[in-house]
């Protein structure tokens, strides 16, 4: 099906250099596709010549006079810019024009200007930050990511039910498997709103296996892990962070001495495809759920690969019509579940 994408040209720590020559590469592998570049025309329009390319039918440049910075206050940002790029990108998705949006702008502007202007679905409470982290099992969706530093059970509920309609959506399993996050896997451990999380999901239809330790983001075969976003920001930087490290642990021993790197010269076909899976760039492109229309966050340091990535995330999402199937499973998760055996996290 064709697709219209509206991107967030001026945004991200590199700008123009990456989401321009992003967006005409997912132009050539996609052809329907089709991309609207917002931001100052003349800039834009000087990039595209740089890159040999042109305004055309399948992209085209929609002027916006002002830029979010990555530090401002969102709510500056919402009441002072409103003919930033990333406002009228979303105004673009909010009219039709378009039917998703893609940033690696501020945060905190984004989903507050993304909330206040397209609206959360009927039954959601506050949009949640999902996006896929690899594991041992291929990947894992985790939510919330730090769009809610505090949450209450149905607001939980609720995420667990995003999450589970995204993953359906994009991956095709048909019943996730859904975990909370929690201290400990015992049903006495966890605060209040944990425990309480936990009974809304017994008691309904998703495919709830119980609680997961930190550790189980990585290790555990699950689809869907569930966390407020002050402690699943912590997480993914965490895990981010290990990663980098193993990296820079692996390249020290590496070049220690000549016998190390004749080691690593044996080594590197499993060194690149251990790479391949561990690439942030692989998993960039984190969707604001619960919206009623499909906004896509790039990480702000992202490369012309990984803002690639993130377009195709939005791509496929919008395919798929991710906010119909929450909206959807959210009134079915609802009803009692039928009796089941419970399976092992």
């Amino acid at each position: 099906m064709p697709v219209t994408l509206a991107i967030d040209a001026m945004s991200g720590d590199h700008g123009l250099d990456v989401t321009v020559a992003a967006a005409l590469s997912c132009l050539k592998g996609s052809p329907g596709l089709r991309i609207e570049l917002v931001g100052d025309r003349v800039a834009i329009e000087r990039q595209l010549g740089r890159l040999k390319a042109v305004p055309c039918e399948r992209c085209a440049i929609v002027h916006a006079s002002e830029v979010v910075s990555m530090d401002e206050s969102p709510a500056k940002a919402m009441r002072n810019k409103k003919d930033s790029s990333m406002r009228v990108a979303i105004n673009r998705v909010k009219d039709g024009a378009a039917q998703a949006m893609v940033s690696a702008g501020n945060t905190g502007a984004l989903m507050a200007t993304a909330k206040f202007v397209l609206k959360t679905l009927p039954g959601i409470d506050r949009p949640a930050i999902v996006s896929a982290i690899p594991n041992v099992n291929g990947h894992v969706h985790m939510l919330d990511l730090g769009a809610n530093a505090e949450c209450t059970a149905t607001q939980l509920f609720q995420f667990a039910v995003m999450g589970s309609a995204l993953v359906t959506a994009m991956l095709g399993r048909q019943r996730p498997r859904v975990a909370l996050l929690n201290i400990g896997s015992e049903e006495i451990k966890g605060s209040d709103t944990i425990r309480a999380t936990a009974a809304m999901l017994q008691a309904s239809s998703l495919n709830y296996i119980g609680y997961v330790e930190g550790d189980g983001i990585f290790l555990s075969d699950v689809d869907v892990v569930v966390c407020d976003g002050f402690v699943g920001n912590v997480a993914l930087k965490t895990g981010e962070g290990v990663a980098k490290m193993i990296r820079q642990f692996l390249k020290e021993e590496f070049t220690a001495n000549l016998l190390h790197k004749i080691a690593a010269i044996a080594a590197m076909p499993a060194l690149k495809s251990l790479g391949k899976r561990i690439d942030p760039r692989g998993y960039n492109g984190a969707s604001l759920l619960g919206l009623s229309g499909t906004v896509i966050k790039s990480h702000g340091s992202a490369d012309i690969i990984g803002f690639a990535n993130a377009i195709r995330v939005a791509v496929r999402e919008v395919e798929q019509n991710v906010p119909e199937r929450i909206s959807r499973l959210l009134g079915q998760a609802l009803d009692p579940a039928p009796p089941q055996p419970r399976a092992e996290a």
